[in-house]
């Protein structure tokens, strides 16, 4: 038998040597970035042809003195709002120099830097990792910030990489970075920045299509697309010529361009998450995989590539203030997202539809489904819409139940009514003299080409708007910005000369949301929302239902003795406006069953605009420009 003095003294010594030889994690050295250039250019190798078992292989060489050195792993992404970097994706991370393993440490309150004592006679760090991926069959969409690290103590902006790229056999791609070259499957491209390496993604893919979107121009826009079928990656005439359509109307709006070349980056595939992510010369678009051959999937996704390619102007290129950070180290404050977001959203939806993506009918359906959930915020009751944004970061941390109450990223909707309540208002107080497309133009218009970031604050936006038109703007805004209470504080669709009515008729939109969500949309009878397997997913604070006890998480399990379908409760909710008796549903809550009666005789309600008075001014809107 060992001794056991001996193995504990043996293990204390062992100890002692590695607290020798392992950094200190000193959350006090983390240096203030400085607007100054890094000595020495990084290189970045990142090789997909394993993606097929859910890896990327990457090797990266920072340049170094020797000393204390502090490495980043990106962690505030431009345009997520959060501290979302998926480090807890990084497996295998090791550091060496002249081919000698180099110990590093974690820092203990900035958990995203890494703490490297680079010994004496090494002038560079060479990090090996994997990156667990959860890829697909067919395609990729790789982000340069879960794959790069960054030394400490510099702007991103002053830091430069050579990436280089190794692509699955056979597989074509397409980004925002310059090709310098390419041999077989090995892509080499130019130097860039550290912070335009995170904002340039590459999207490769087996079925792979690229299309021009401004043939004859001098300033070239793709739409690249790859998904999980051949067919799912074409695009029909119709849909080439109405996104070549929203490029000229774009470029009419703000009079001016902030790239030197653009690509849409989209995905077509029913295993990925569905979003846009924008980025200044590029956007990473992810929808289904029948967006291209499902014309009412296409109408109903109509607004994301609008979407994201405005945030070239408003996001990227005009960025509000305090989202501008100087690495993707410090936070971003979220205090302007009704104008970054809200804004583009608006933007977005007057796009689409004077490029001919939506009809104009479309684009009011669209805004009647708004104004309706709008409309049915319990939550605006306790939280403004200005603390929505405020708040984002802790609301995108998984919470589920509850939307209505709780309030998530409500400034992209009401971002929307905000607007059109600001544009009508201008369009009101000039006499249609003036609009919000002179707000465009003389608020993003500037600086022809330029990519580099030009900021803004609350008081920049209030004096663009009183130099299109003067009025007691920041009064406006503040009283609907920060408005609790349980009604919709925007009045814009009334002040474009329309009214929201409700009636037994879901809009195409409505069925085609219901269909690509696998939900029933009851949030304007019942107050509750029912995914195809009978779970409750939101409802009503303080609603009828909810106080019988439909509530988040519980389980239909039947409706008047039927079993649970969508149908049979729309059935239920149309025969209940006949009768007196309540509409009976059995429940499943985790292992108890139980009854619950929800006295309800209104019927199926779904929003629409009717015309009301005055003007219709949501037409003139939508009017192409010329």
């Amino acid at each position: 038998m060992r001794h056991p003095f001996r193995r504990a003294t043996l293990a204390a010594a062992v100890a002692a040597a590695m607290a020798l030889s392992m950094p200190q994690a000193r959350a006090a050295d983390l240096p203030v970035a400085a607007d100054q250039p890094y000595p020495g250019n990084l290189t970045l190798h990142v090789d997909l042809s394993d993606a097929s078992r859910h890896l990327y292989h990457v090797r990266e060489s920072i340049p170094v003195k020797p000393g204390h050195a502090i490495l980043y792993y990106p962690k505030w992404i431009p345009g997520v709002h959060a501290p979302s970097g998926p480090l807890s994706n990084v497996a295998g991370f090791i550091v060496t120099g002249n081919g000698k393993r180099i110990p590093w440490r974690r820092d203990l309150k900035e958990m995203y830097a890494f703490h490297v004592d680079v010994p004496e006679g090494v002038d560079k760090l060479d990090l090996t990792f994997d990156y667990l991926a959860p890829t697909t069959p067919n395609y990729i969409p790789l982000s340069f910030n879960e794959v790069a690290f960054y030394p400490a103590g510099y702007y991103t902006s002053q830091i430069t990489v050579q990436p280089t790229l190794k692509l699955p056999a056979g597989w074509k791609f397409a980004s925002a970075l310059e090709t310098a070259s390419q041999s077989g499957d090995e892509v080499g491209f130019r130097p860039v920045s550290f912070e335009n390496l995170v904002d340039s993604p590459v999207m490769t893919g087996k079925y792979f299509t690229r299309i021009d979107l401004a043939p004859g121009q001098p300033t070239q826009v793709h739409l690249n697309i790859t998904g999980d079928t051949a067919a799912g990656v074409k695009a029909t005439e119709d849909q080439i010529a109405k996104q070549r359509a929203l490029i000229v109307q774009a470029n009419k709006l703000f009079g001016a361009h902030h790239y030197d070349h653009y690509d849409f980056l989209l995905v077509t595939s029913d295993h990925t998450g569905h979003f846009g992510l924008e980025h200044h010369q590029s956007s990473d678009d992810r929808l289904f995989a029948n967006f291209l051959t499902d014309p009412d999937a296409n109408a109903a996704a109509g607004t994301l590539l609008p979407h994201e390619y405005i945030h070239s102007w408003n996001g990227k290129f005009r960025r509000p203030a305090d989202l501008w950070t100087p690495t993707f180290t410090e936070p971003m404050q979220d205090d302007l997202l009704w104008v970054y977001e809200g804004m583009t959203d608006y933007w977005a939806g007057v796009l689409t539809a004077r490029s001919g993506i939506w009809t104009t009918e479309q684009w009011r359906d669209s805004l009647a489904g708004i104004a309706a959930d709008m409309s049915a915020r319990t939550g605006r009751e306790w939280r403004s819409l200005q603390d929505t944004a405020d708040g984002i970061p802790l609301s995108s941390r998984g919470t589920t139940g509850w939307t209505n109450l709780r309030r998530s990223s409500d400034y992209y909707p009401e971002g929307q009514l905000l607007w059109l309540d600001v544009d009508t208002k201008i369009r009101d107080l000039s006499g249609g003299k003036h609009t919000l497309d002179e707000f465009a133009r003389a608020f993003f218009g500037m600086d022809n080409g330029s990519y580099k970031p030009k900021t803004y604050t609350f008081d920049d936006v209030i004096s663009t708007l009183n130099g299109v038109q003067p009025y007691d703007w920041a009064t406006f805004l503040r009283q609907r910005l920060d408005y609790t209470g349980d009604t919709l504080p925007e009045h814009g669709i009334e002040g474009g000369g329309w009214k929201l009515v409700y009636d037994d008729k879901p809009t195409a939109f409505a069925k085609t949301a219901e269909k690509i969500r696998k939900t029933v949309n009851f949030a304007y009878s019942l107050g509750i929302q029912v995914s195809d397997k009978g779970v409750v997913t939101d409802a009503q604070w303080e609603g009828i239902s909810a106080k019988a006890g439909l509530v988040p998480g519980v389980t239909i399990v039947a409706v008047d003795g039927k079993d649970y379908s969508g149908q049979a409760l729309k059935d239920a909710v149309t025969a209940a406006k006949s009768t007196t008796a309540p509409i009976e549903f059995l429940i499943k809550d985790i292992e108890e069953y139980r009854t619950v009666k929800v006295d309800y005789h209104g019927g199926l309600k779904y929003p629409h605009l009717v015309r009301g008075e005055g003007k219709d001014l949501i037409g003139a809107i939508a009017t192409p420009k010329k």
